[in-house]
């Protein structure tokens, strides 16, 4: 039975529906129930019927259109009028003589070739009427009489351009730009200089109210963008401002990271107008640092790229370049990394006057000066390496130049500075000797930025590639603190001129705003770069609680600093022990001196403890 064989047949089921409910329109109690029921009745064998469709449904439709209507108007006639006049010589001759009547005389300007009386003038035109000479006569006055019109059409232009051109008209436009502008932006600008806002009188908001931290924590508060159509999108290289007007900021825009560099742009900003620049002009080479001149506040010292040390001579209506290394032939070969105006020594040729020293990545330290209309240097001192010794030869060799990447002047000692090499270590030199350093302070990467501090002279920052910001002592050779608080390499760091405990410091990613006074293992603030855009300068304000951000969006941004309780110790001087009117920092550095012996190894994590301590 099992070898036997079996036929199977499949067939298909009927589609079984677990629930059907069908839907209920009307009550089964209704009158007219049974209608609908009958309905449904045909309805469904329509649909057994009409298998391949089974969404039939019955819609109505109209198959004629309504009778159209008609609407009247009524309207005034449209009546055509033709209409002519004929002009001859002698009307265009009388009505260009009232049109040169001057007021004073009272009289016609009458020309030698066209003179007559009014006796025989009917004569004259029946004459000219009728003969041939009229035709010459009428192309001559009309040629005339263009020729005037524009003559008067030109004077005209040139009268509006010498108006535009004069100084009192662009003295008036300058007067009322300001005045439009101090308008709209009263709020912000009496934020930053720390006046008493006045809002709209119409306004039910206090001033101030909607942009108040409510939170008390430190933080930045946006006030303004320096930003026109020029500047976006270039890179921020540096930022200076002015010595003398404190509302100039001369603002470095290129790329010199970039295969092709293309012409730098300077700006010279006015923050009392923030909506286009003061001044514009280019540069031949990318521009990477900027510096004013003390004694003449109107020249700024330039370096670049491609080593070209300038001078240029800002002012509103005119820039001049008034010396340029160019022609030098002791010039720097390398980008030139930074520019000071530093005061010069009493001397018979130049009597204390500032002069320009630069350094550069081809490790001179160079100062520059005029001579016979030429620009010349001098070398302050070139950084070399240290020497090695060959075992083959047993000779002494030098192993080349480093490249100087940053210099700060002490304030009160103007011939003593501190050069931050590209090998890391930080030399303390002096004008007066161009053989060898006075100090040397070791860092393990290159320096990026090095600053002393205005309210100490002993004390001075730096910040390098290594992530570290090291507070050094003059006298001393290793760092007094170190601070890091991210993962990237430090680009700048600077001195609060408002604080002695305060300083800011700055990455591609993120501004930082130290205090000293609140915490040294942290930053008080920390601000983050938007999206896209690199964080590329920082500087402070001088006289008011701001800090300007440069970026790669070539947008400088004012934040105003809220929160930030460092006390009542802001540009004011504290007794010490040590002297009256010692300044709050240089109290601190002294009483953190050098510790010899076993004592500095066993205290060096105490050294941070005194500080705070001291600080608080």
């Amino acid at each position: 039975m099992l070898d036997e064989g079996v036929d199977i047949c499949l067939s298909e089921t009927d589609t079984i529906s677990p629930l059907d409910i069908p839907s209920i329109f009307i009550s089964e109690d209704a009158d007219d129930a049974e209608v609908f029921k009958e309905r449904n009745v045909k309805y469904a064998e329509l649909c057994k019927n009409r298998l391949d469709n089974v969404k039939y449904a019955e819609r109505p439709t109209q198959t004629f259109n309504g009778a159209l209507k008609d609407k009247q108007i009524q309207i005034d006639k449209m009546v055509a009028v033709d209409e002519g006049a004929i002009a001859s010589v002698w009307d265009i001759y009388d009505s260009f003589c009232n049109q040169n009547e001057t007021p004073a005389s009272g009289k016609k300007a009458v020309y030698p070739e066209t003179t007559m009386n009014t006796s025989n003038g009917q004569e004259k035109r029946g004459q000219l009427g009728s003969s041939c000479s009229s035709l010459s006569s009428d192309s001559t006055i009309c040629s005339k009489f263009e020729m005037e019109m524009c003559e008067d059409s030109f004077n005209a232009d040139y009268d509006l351009q010498l108006i535009m051109s004069s100084e009192s008209f662009q003295y008036s436009l300058f007067v009322m730009e300001r005045s439009i502008v101090a308008n709209i932006f009263q709020t912000k600008l009496a934020a930053y200089r720390q006046l008493p806002t006045q809002g709209d009188p119409d306004s039910t908001v206090k001033p101030g109210a909607e942009e108040r931290n409510e939170s008390g924590t430190p933080t930045l508060e946006h006030l303004l963008t320096l930003s026109c159509k020029l500047t976006r999108g270039c890179n921020i290289t540096s930022m200076a401002w002015n010595k003398k007007n404190l509302d100039i900021l001369a603002v470095a825009y290129g790329d010199f990271e970039s295969r092709n560099q293309k012409p730098s742009l300077i700006c010279c900003w006015c923050l009392n107008k923030p909506t286009w620049p003061e001044c514009v002009f280019h540069c031949h080479s990318c521009v990477i640092s900027l510096d004013f001149s003390t004694d003449h506040p109107s020249q700024l010292a330039v370096g670049m790229h491609d080593g070209t040390v300038a001078i240029y001579n800002v002012s509103q209506y005119n820039v001049t370049c008034i010396a340029d290394s160019g022609d030098c032939f002791t010039k720097h070969l390398k980008p030139v990394w930074q520019v000071n105006w530093i005061k010069q020594a009493m001397t018979l040729s130049a009597e204390g006057r500032d002069a320009v020293v630069s350094v550069s990545e081809d490790g001179r330290m160079s100062k520059w000066f005029r001579c016979s209309n030429r620009f010349e240097c001098l070398d302050l001192m070139k950084l070399e390496k240290k020497y090695a010794k060959i075992k083959k030869t047993k000779q002494v060799q030098p192993l080349g130049v480093t490249s100087a990447f940053c210099v700060d002047f002490h304030p009160t000692e103007s011939n003593v500075y501190v050069v931050g090499t590209s090998d890391g270590p930080i030399h303390k030199g002096c004008i007066s000797n161009n053989q060898n350093f006075l100090d040397t302070y070791q860092h393990f990467r290159p320096v990026n930025h090095i600053e002393w501090s205005p309210f100490s002279s002993d004390v001075f920052l730096s910040c390098s590639s290594c992530r570290i910001i090291h507070l050094w002592r003059k006298d001393l050779f290793t760092p007094l603190l170190s601070f890091t608080s991210t993962q990237m390499a430090v680009d700048a760091v600077k001195w609060s001129p408002n604080w002695s405990t305060i300083f800011a410091a700055h990455n591609e990613e993120q501004v930082e705003i130290w205090d000293l006074n609140s915490s040294i293992i942290n930053p008080t603030i920390v601000h983050y770069a938007a999206a896209g855009v690199k964080v590329k300068s920082l500087l402070f304000t001088r006289g008011t609680d701001c800090v300007l951000v440069g970026d790669t969006d070539g947008q400088v941004t004012v934040y105003r600093i809220e929160n930030l309780r460092v006390g009542e110790d802001k540009q004011t001087p504290v007794r010490s022990p040590l002297g009256a009117n010692t300044p709050l920092l240089e109290t601190q550095a002294v009483f953190l001196g050098p510790l010899e012996g076993k004592e500095a190894q066993e205290n060096q994590n105490h050294r941070a403890e005194t500080c705070q301590t001291l600080l608080r």
